[in-house]
């Protein structure tokens, strides 16, 4: 299995789900027998075959449609239900499945097709396109287990600090990484789907600029004479609001700039003139 493909367990399940459609749809077996067979519950396999319980997204839609992958699972139901071993050897062919689905997935000259005639593959069997997903996917992962052994080395180092400012950093820190950990893992699903883009949706250009105004507001208030004054942990505190409001700023210009879907209506940007601090206002004398 390469590195960019997903966990064992994902690709068990990816397995589980197409050997229990292959065996009962293709080669007749009951679905009792093929639950058996799986080592899974009987239930387990109507819901693979009613759909309502699979391996979604991008991938699996990937997997589904193309004829290697099909045929990985039609023959290792047959394995299964040629195999005189016991329930340790149905484990090892189901376990030997999912690692061929895994090496087939990410090899450019992987070309079998099954018996039933040529499909369609939503993306193309091997190509850089499905291996750029699987490595995306893979990343997607790694991040949210490094963002999740930063919070927990941040609140350790929390509890072993003395002096309150210094907490204060340290759960900063920790809050932000269990932030990230929450950003990372909700661009999963959109990733699984193949969607790597989107747009705003549910607000206005209108409210971004409330809330930019709102968050000028804020920032004129923090206290502009404590700058040059407090040191050491007191000016890192005061130094990490400030980097704050700079990436709010850059966040709700950047949904301003590139994150709605354009107006037929909306006037051009100017091209050249001193900008508005607050997009949509007209500059100051």
């Amino acid at each position: 299995m390469t590195e960019a493909t997903p966990g064992p367990n994902a690709w068990v399940q990816l397995l589980q789900a197409m050997a229990a459609r292959e065996g009962v749809e293709q080669l007749g077996i009951s679905s009792r027998k093929m639950a058996q067979l799986l080592g899974v519950a009987p239930s387990a396999v109507s819901q693979y075959l009613s759909g309502k319980r699979q391996a979604r997204g991008f991938l699996a839609l990937t997997l589904a449609s193309h004829d290697g992958a099909r045929a990985i699972a039609r023959r290792t139901a047959e394995r299964l239900l040629e195999s005189s071993g016991g329930p340790s050897a149905r484990t090892r062919i189901v376990l030997e499945g999912a690692g061929e689905l895994s090496e087939t997935a990410s090899d450019p000259s992987a070309r079998s097709s099954s018996p039933t005639g040529p499909r369609r593959p939503t993306v193309e069997w091997g190509s850089r396109e499905l291996r750029d997903h699987l490595e995306l996917s893979r990343w997607l992962r790694v991040r949210v287990r490094a963002e999740q052994v930063a919070v927990a080395q941040s609140m350790r180092l929390a509890q072993k600090a003395r002096d309150e400012l210094t907490r204060a950093i340290l759960r900063q820190i920790a809050s932000d990484s269990l932030r990230h950990a929450e950003i990372v893992a909700s661009l999963g699903p959109y990733v699984e789907r193949g969607r790597l883009e989107t747009q705003a949706s549910g607000i206005t250009p209108k409210d971004v600029r409330d809330l930019i105004q709102g968050e000028e507001r804020a920032e004129s208030e923090i206290g502009p004479g404590l700058r040059g004054r407090v040191k050491g942990t007191m000016a890192l505190l005061l130094a990490s609001m400030e980097a704050d409001e700079r990436k709010h700023s850059e966040l709700l210009r950047g949904l301003l700039e590139g994150a709605f879907e354009p107006s037929p209506l909306a006037p051009p940007p100017p091209s050249s003139g001193r900008r508005s601090k607050v997009p949509g206002e007209a500059p100051p004398p």
